[in-house]
């Protein structure tokens, strides 16, 4: 666990929140610019000297109480930004062999060979970083971090400067890293696609304060947060690949351990691969029985569990529950009064789109 507890004065609002974070996996913290999702970041690295607490598991960074600060150099993180910041002068190679240096032999709990690897910069060790690409340069900014065996990887929007294409090419080496190393990773962003594809435990920060925190699928399905309007608005569920229909190019996807399947196009992904779905709400309708008909194949019973307003008067954001699992509705008011949604009702939700995230 990752325990921060942090009070610091900023200009327009005071940051003010406890945080409780796994061991593992990706922790985003997310919100509008200028809420303190850096400011936490920093704060965590010993960069910003908040008033309060840090601990990542048994080990104290920081207790006030106490009067304990372990200085930056001392903590065992690694840190990247939006810019590389890579040594011009340096090849890649001298790049990770000065983060390795850093620490000691017996400290290294990370082999180079395995994080280039991971990374696949294997083809760069050579080349200096003006001849890299912005994707490039940035695998290696994290290579780099990761060459100092850190025990905790901050990452303070990586892949704002890059653009769709370089976001697409370092997007999968970002799902590698929590599947292959036990290292758990406090995320930083504004873009909710990024959020939704790579996180686990969801932060989501206003004025310096945490709104909500908990697991992704959860804080991304509370219709009584602002992550619920707008274009955004759906829902991040887990899934397996459980099934080819290979002479129409789609996959089956069993959601929730078994609550439902949906079918998606077919990304040539092998069976039983753990993949990450996003169903949107305005891809998703509503009905009182199953509709025969009807071209839209992905047809779910369950129960409406809530009903809230979304962005537009006219609008209105239905939660259905699926076994265990939520499916968020976009749906006109009028709509809604018409079907006479209330919780507790069974219905039909139809989904057009699912959305596979890789």
């Amino acid at each position: 666990m990752i325990g921060a507890t942090l009070r610091l004065p900023r200009e327009g609002f005071t940051l003010d929140v406890d945080l409780a974070l796994p061991a593992r996996g990706v922790s985003a913290l997310y919100g509008p610019s200028g809420c303190g999702k850096t400011t936490v970041l920093r704060a965590l690295a010993g960069l910003e000297r908040a008033a309060g607490r840090i601990a990542l598991g048994d080990e104290v960074w920081q207790d006030d109480a106490r009067g304990l600060f372990v200085p930056t150099h001392q903590r065992a993180l690694g840190y990247v930004i939006q810019e590389s910041a890579l040594f011009p002068h340096l090849d890649v190679r001298g790049n990770l062999d000065y983060g390795r240096r850093r620490i000691a032999p017996d400290a290294r709990r990370i082999a180079l060979d395995q994080v280039v690897d991971l990374l696949g910069i294997g083809g760069l060790m050579a080349r200096r970083p003006d001849t890299l690409s912005g994707g490039e340069r940035q695998r290696v900014a994290i290579a780099r971090a990761l060459a100092t065996s850190p025990r905790l990887l901050l990452m303070d929007e990586p892949l704002a400067a890059l653009d769709a294409a370089r976001k697409a090419e370092v997007l999968p080496f970002l799902d590698r890293l929590h599947e292959e190393l036990a290292i758990p990773i406090v995320y930083v962003s504004h873009a909710i696609e990024e959020v939704v594809r790579l996180a686990h435990h969801l932060v989501l920060m206003e004025a310096g304060r945490v709104v909500a925190a908990g697991p992704v699928a959860d804080v991304m399905a509370r219709l009584d947060l602002p992550t619920a309007r707008g274009e955004g608005a759906g829902v991040v569920l887990d899934a397996v690949v459980a099934e080819h229909d290979k002479p129409w190019q789609l996959a089956r996807l069993t959601v929730g351990g078994g609550d439902f399947s949906v079918w998606a196009r077919d990304h040539g992904l092998p069976l039983g691969r753990a993949v990450r779905v996003r169903l949107l709400a305005r891809d998703v309708s509503i009905t009182r029985a199953p509709q025969t008909g009807t071209s839209i194949g992905n047809q779910l019973r369950g129960t409406v569990e809530a009903i809230a307003d979304d962005e537009h008067p006219s609008l209105a954001l239905v939660r259905v529950r699926v076994g265990a699992s939520p499916v968020v509705a976009r749906l006109t008011r009028r709509s809604a009064h018409a079907l006479e949604l209330a919780p507790g009702m069974p219905v039909w939700a139809q989904v057009k789109t699912v959305a596979l995230m890789e």
